[in-house]
């Protein structure tokens, strides 16, 4: 898969959580990628890959920290 869309597939992943009622609860970094926590009534983990999905990533918990 291309990483525009690898890029694609993990942001609508996100956009998935987050339009389901899920916070992002805690995000951390290794050499493996992001891995972003999402929480709701259950506990998700994703892990990200891409370098334009971990910039969508921060944009969207920059939103939900402003709300």
């Amino acid at each position: 898969m291309s990483d525009h869309l690898l890029s694609m597939d993990e942001m609508k992943k996100v956009d998935d959580y987050l339009d389901r009622g899920f916070k992002v609860r805690y995000v951390y970094e290794n050499l493996s990628g992001m891995f972003v926590e999402f929480e709701r009534q259950e506990e998700v983990c994703l892990q990200i890959l891409t370098a334009e999905a971990r910039k969508y990533i921060a944009e969207k918990l920059q939103e939900q920290t402003l709300l």
